[in-house]
């Protein structure tokens, strides 16, 4: 029987099918997530290609009208576009994805009208505790089992021409020179996304693995591993592409490759986009989660707005950007809000921004982005740990008394220097230290690098 402890993670439901997740159990989240959100009148619900995608929406929608509550369907659809139907009708939603997982994961992404973010504490543990109350038979008043109610209805409504028009309006590309953009869409919706958005914009597309395939037949729909950028690497060398686009399973997150076929950070994404919108909005406030790059709050700044600083996850990007009325927040993993898209992350919405920036300009790319790349990172490196807190308080030990530095604990641990600065960070899901770290030179990062790693895996003592 499939388990809800091993499926609710920190901002969404995701698990193996059927062991982890199945559709008896989807039914039961669908008939608890209408008393989370207090019998809304609708439910959006959207799906990726997964194999199993379709029945796992199904059986969430019947789960859903069960309770009396409305499904307004919109078929397959990139995350971005059920957050998209979520702010454009007012309701919440459901998009069935596990992302960037391997083919026999699915999962849930919720959110509330329009747009809002479902986390641990905005009402997902509360869904947890009522599906295994449900599961194990317990009555209360909390109980789904209430009175009988008319079952809801499912309408089933086409939204991508609108989602296309929504995005297009929200970046003038009418002026811009004729670009050549390679799309590596992994197999996944962006294949689907894609083309509705260009439509019609001075862009020569050159596609690659546009066919939904649940299976990824070519590479993971996972573009932060470098191996999974390497096809679109190539095509971008062999048509001479202005620039490359490679996009994860759900298409909420766009990675970009320069003309020379360079993997491009996205803090200097987050960077470029940033400006854009202080432009337009002198002095707004930008959000930064804190592992991207010590380049952003600086080019902010100098651009007159305003840098915060926050957390790892879109559930608190989001609420901070709620709370500080911010234009833009932009995150390391290529995740990038937007207020003017309900403060929701859009892939492609940072996509067109990317392409409206160098296409009003004669520069190439790399020339471009030089400004906004000032410092050597060490990307993002993983490490098995048996105990994560002692091995974090043995890294704090070794370095919390160095002079010149400061250390906080806002998301993990973060150390400064003024020439560099790390954060190491534990895994929600697994046994695992991410470590992140950034230096004035590539000398002075790989020492950084490699003496933290040193404390973390024990090959070096404090």
């Amino acid at each position: 029987m499939s388990d809800p402890e091993k499926i609710f993670k920190a901002y969404d439901i995701r698990g193996v099918v059927p062991d982890d997740l199945d559709a008896d159990l989807v039914r039961t989240i669908g008939e608890a997530y209408v008393e989370v959100l207090d019998r809304p009148a609708a439910v959006v619900v959207g799906r990726d290609m997964r194999v199993a995608s379709p029945e796992l929406a199904e059986a969430f929608a019947a789960g859903v009208t069960s309770r009396g509550c409305d499904v307004v369907d919109i078929g397959l659809a990139s995350t971005d576009e059920l957050y998209f139907a979520s702010g454009h009708l007012d309701l919440p939603g459901a998009m069935f994805t596990a992302s960037h997982n391997p083919p026999d994961y699915g999962g849930i992404k919720l959110c509330r009208a329009g747009a809002a973010p479902v986390g641990q504490e905005t009402g997902l543990a509360r869904l947890r505790s009522l599906v295994e109350q449900a599961r194990k038979g317990h009555q209360d008043d909390q109980d789904l089992d209430g009175d009988v109610v008319p079952a809801g209805k499912v309408e089933r409504r086409d939204l991508l021409s609108a989602y296309a028009r929504h995005l297009r309006g929200l970046v003038d590309l009418s002026g811009i020179r004729r670009l050549t953009v390679a799309v590596d869409a992994g197999n996944g919706m962006a294949g689907l996304t894609v083309p509705a958005v260009f439509e019609g914009l001075p862009i020569d597309l050159v596609p690659m693995y546009f066919e939904l395939d649940g299976t990824f037949p070519n590479h993971e729909a996972n573009p932060i591993e470098p191996a999974n950028l390497l096809d679109l690497q190539a095509k971008v060398r062999e048509v001479g592409a202005d620039i490359g686009l490679a996009f994860d399973g759900d298409a909420d997150r766009c990675w970009v490759i320069d003309e020379n076929a360079r993997s491009v950070s996205p803090s200097a994404i987050t960077a470029l986009i940033a400006v854009r919108e202080l432009a337009r909005e002198p002095g707004a406030t930008i959000i930064h989660n804190l592992i991207t790059s010590r380049a952003v709050p600086e080019i902010v700044r100098e651009h007159g707005g305003k840098p915060v600083r926050e957390r790892v996850g879109h559930s608190f990007i989001k609420a901070t950007m709620a709370r500080t009325g911010a234009v833009f927040g932009g995150e390391h993993s290529a995740h990038f809000y937007f207020r003017d898209f309900w403060r929701a992350d859009s892939g492609l919405l940072a996509a067109l921004h990317t392409l409206a920036a160098l296409g009003e300009q004669d520069r190439p790319l790399s020339d471009l982005l030089d400004e906004y790349e000032r410092y050597a990172a060490s990307g993002e490196i993983n490490s098995r740990v048996d105990d994560q807190a002692a091995t974090m308080a043995r890294v704090k030990a070794a370095y919390a008394d160095r002079v010149g530095v400061t250390v906080d604990e806002l998301d993990g641990l973060t150390v400064e220097h003024a020439d560099w600065w790390f954060n190491l960070r534990p895994s929600n899901t697994e046994p695992v230290l991410r470590l992140n770290a950034e230096a004035a030179d590539q000398a002075t990062m790989e020492r950084l690098r490699d003496g933290v790693l040193g404390l973390v895996r024990g090959t070096v003592n404090a």
